[in-house]
């Protein structure tokens, strides 16, 4: 089954306690609950104070402008910071004080101090709000990346944390109930003085619960972070830019921005055009009739959401992966926008309740699914660079939203300047109020269609985000998970290739080919067949030490076998042994190994059973080992008993010893007691340029040949990925792989060598072990669907 549709248990190990989910999720609340609040107190400044368009435009704009500059930096210092409470913590717990005290002063306005006055007043504490903002909100993004490196909790993380938040888009409503009835306040704006206070205080000690209860490592020590002095940061202004470049190359970060950016910010250019619609277009004008029906609208939305949207997308998340769950839950929402230009019915306000479901969808499933993508991105960035930089991939991100938003509080009053729509003049009918409700379902419509269109082709699937993390966690404990071991030895590589061959570097002809007419010739020699292939066993899921079953190998040697005359297999354990016979039956010539390593009970079995598949005639050539040398398992000398001990069981079989070929060519014991003498040759991983990549398996194939005496040589492995991280200038293409398996065949057949391609099928278990590349090296994909259709 592919992973992308298939329901993960999550292991317990990368399972985050449900406390600390929680504690995170109360800092979403809070993170949410300061613009909702805002969001409704600033209707104030037009409704009540008295600010035209333009003035509430730039309210939105130039904090938030300020705000998005001040991201980066933040991200950087959070990235960097040494201390025994981690990199996080501290700037959560003082930015959560900064924005609860400079909220609860920036709405102390009052009407006698004019509406100049409150302007600059209101704008300035903006600012120390937006920086205390800052302070909070990056540290407090990147401590949710950095909970878990598992595909599928991650967004359990994040639908938890935003389920909690969601409660803000519930109770902020209410607001508008509370400030415009008479009973509760004598008017709005004392309304917003007082409930400020209670926002303020409240969010405050919300937003330092991450601080106090997420338990954070220690980075005191960490001796691989820039220094935060005052210079250097002034300093990093270059690294910030230079990160934020980094970061938009990752085409899969690139279009989670891109997506956030176009469907948050188109939402939010129009949704304080809610209160206008119910307001003037339902109840013509009169909002003591409207009452509680603006809150209603935010109101029952938010619980939706909460109840409906967040666990539907988690759920749905699980079931088929992230990006088809965003495009799912995108989908419905635009069914709520279009619904609601037909159910804003004046006099039949609750039609629009039956909208809410599925316009709930939008901005609901944006973040749970957006916040767990990035976090899967920070990995791909750590896989191409080593660093880890949530805070600035956070910073980036979020400065995305940030200045869209910006952008959109300007669009707003924008869109009510240009459409006629003004509260002091009285023109809210008509004309003003139509171009209002277009805007109000059109642009969110506009902005989620191209946002679907841009994530429709987003490839960072399960699949690849868990190659990943099995990499970084192979890093991590020191296990080498790439490059592969030919590039270990390079200087030894460039010595012994340096071999006075005089080669034509394309004599097929294939560098000036591209597009379909590779593809035809690609086709046309895989048609004709080739020597032999290497046999992939392993299914997606197995790993080694998986028991294969006969019908697996069966089912994929039925593929192989019309396009190849010889198969090679790699152990004779575990099921491996059922791949000779399979062949046999298939028709095929059979090279087979035997698995040594510094294990030697298991090394006791393979050999045994290698004998006896030789002595029931499913062995053509008996390999024993693979690589033993270069990865300095066994001695020369145990590697000769094991060859000489077959050779003696098995007369009239050729035996040998596979190695790399600068391996076989400082081995001259091992190559005086092969039968034949068989290498593995991998211009790839020695990082050539696919253009010459013939030249340098020729070269390869010519240094063990002049050694050799008169026995055969045998390339028992050469291949060349199609997907991955590149070594130096050895770049993984489907172009590529098809350049170099034509004149792989050509070559080998013009020359009469002997050669083996590697391989058959893509294994994802190989990723561990070799890195990105590692999985793709197949003719095949996993799933047996030949690449080049």
């Amino acid at each position: 089954m592919k992973a992308e549709t298939a329901e993960k248990v999550i292991p317990e190990k990368h399972k985050v306690p449900f406390g600390q989910k929680v504690a995170f999720g109360l800092g979403m609340l809070s993170n949410q609950m300061f613009p909702a609040a805002m969001g409704i107190f600033m209707v104030v400044l037009v409704q009540d104070l008295g600010f035209p368009g333009w003035m509430w435009g730039i309210l939105f704009f130039l904090p938030r402008v300020f705000d998005s500059v001040t991201d980066p930096i933040m991200g950087f210092i959070s990235d960097n910071t040494r201390s025994r409470f981690g990199r996080r913590r501290i700037y959560v717990f003082i930015g959560a004080i900064i924005m609860g005290i400079s909220f609860w002063i920036m709405w102390q306005l009052y009407r006698e101090n004019g509406v100049d006055y409150n302007f600059v007043y209101f704008l300035a504490w903006s600012i120390v709000f937006y920086l205390g903002l800052t302070i909070f909100s990056v540290p407090y993004v990147a401590m949710g990346y950095e909970m878990s490196d598992n595909f599928h909790e991650r967004t359990n993380i994040m639908a938890i944390a935003q389920w909690i938040g969601q409660w803000a888009w519930v109770i902020a409503p209410w607001f508008w109930v509370v400030m415009y009835d008479p009973d509760w306040f004598p008017n709005a704006d004392t309304a917003t003085r007082t409930l400020a206070i209670w926002v303020g205080v409240i969010c405050a000690l919300l937003a330092m619960a991450p601080a106090v209860f997420i338990k954070t490592k220690s980075t005191k020590d960490r001796d691989d972070f820039e220094p935060l002095t005052v210079s250097n940061i002034g300093g990093s202004l270059k690294s910030i830019l230079e990160g934020f470049k980094e970061s938009f190359q990752i085409k899969a970060f690139r279009k989670l921005c891109i997506s956030t950016f176009l469907i948050f910010n188109s939402f939010n250019t129009v949704a304080s055009f809610t209160f206008f619609i119910v307001v003037y277009y339902l109840f013509r004008g009169d909002a003591a009739a409207a009452g509680v029906w603006p809150t209603l609208f935010g109101s029952v939305g938010a619980l939706g959401t909460t109840f409906f949207v967040i666990p539907a997308t988690a759920w749905i998340s699980r079931k088929i992966g992230k990006r088809k769950a965003f495009l799912v839950c995108q989908g419905i929402s635009l069914i709520g926008y279009i619904l609601l230009w037909f159910l804003f019915v004046p006099g039949k306000p609750w039609l629009f309740l039956f909208a809410l479901p599925f316009f709930s969808f939008g901005i609901g499933s944006l973040f749970t699914l957006m916040m767990s993508m990035t976090a899967d991105v920070c990995d791909l960035d750590e896989l191409k660079t080593g660093k880890r930089r949530e805070g600035i991939f956070g910073a980036i991100y979020w400065w995305m939203v940030k200045f869209g938003f910006a952008i959109a509080g300007l669009a707003t009053g924008a869109i009510m300047t240009l459409v006629g729509f003004d509260v002091e003049s009285g023109s809210t009918f008509g004309a003003p109020m139509t171009g209002l409700r277009l805007f109000f379902s059109g642009l969110p419509i506009t902005g989620t269609l191209i946002a679907m269109a841009v994530m429709y082709t987003y490839d960072l699937t399960e699949e690849k985000a868990n190659e990943i993390s099995d990499i970084l966690e192979a890093r991590k404990s020191k296990k080498e998970a790439a490059p592969a071991p030919y590039f270990y030895k390079k200087d030894k590589l460039l010595a012994l290739t340096k071999v006075d061959v005089s080669m034509d570097e394309d004599p097929f002809g294939v560098n000036e080919k591209s597009g379909k007419e590779l593809e035809n010739e690609f086709k046309a020699v895989l048609n004709k067949g080739m020597h032999g292939l290497c046999f992939s066993p392993y299914l997606d899921g197995q790993n080694i030490g998986d028991q294969l079953s006969r019908d697996q190998i069966e089912k994929r040697m039925k593929v192989i076998a019309p396009y190849t005359k010889w198969v090679r297999s790699f152990s004779c354990t575990e099921g491996n042994q059922w791949i000779p016979e399979v062949a046999k039956e298939n028709g095929l010539s059979t090279l087979v190994g035997a698995w040594i390593d510094d294990d030697k009970d298991s090394n006791e079995e393979e050999i045994m059973n290698l004998i006896d598949l030789a002595n029931k005639g499913s062995v053509d050539i008996a390999a024993i080992g693979n690589e033993c040398l270069l990865r300095e398992e066994l001695s020369e000398d145990e590697i000769l008993e094991y060859i000489n001990r077959v050779k003696q069981a098995v007369p009239g079989i050729k035996v040998g010893y596979v190695d790399a070929y600068y391996q076989m060519y400082t081995s001259p014991k091992i190559v005086e007691a092969c039968d034949v003498v068989m290498i593995n040759c991998y211009p790839f991983w020695e990082g050539y340029n696919a253009k010459h990549s013939l030249t340098y398996l020729q070269k390869m194939h010519e240094v063990v040949k002049s050694i050799s005496g008169n026995k055969k040589v045998i390339i028992s492995e050469t291949g060349w990925p199609t997907d991955g991280s590149s070594v130096g200038v050895a770049e993984p293409s489907m172009e590529n792989m098809m350049k170099y398996f034509i004149n792989l065949n050509k070559w080998s057949r013009l020359e009469q060598v002997e050669a083996f391609y590697f391989s058959s099928f893509d294994e994802s278990w190989k990723a561990r072990h070799e890195g990105d590349v590692g999985a793709r090296w197949g003719l095949w994909d996993k799933n047996e669907k030949l690449k080049v259709n």
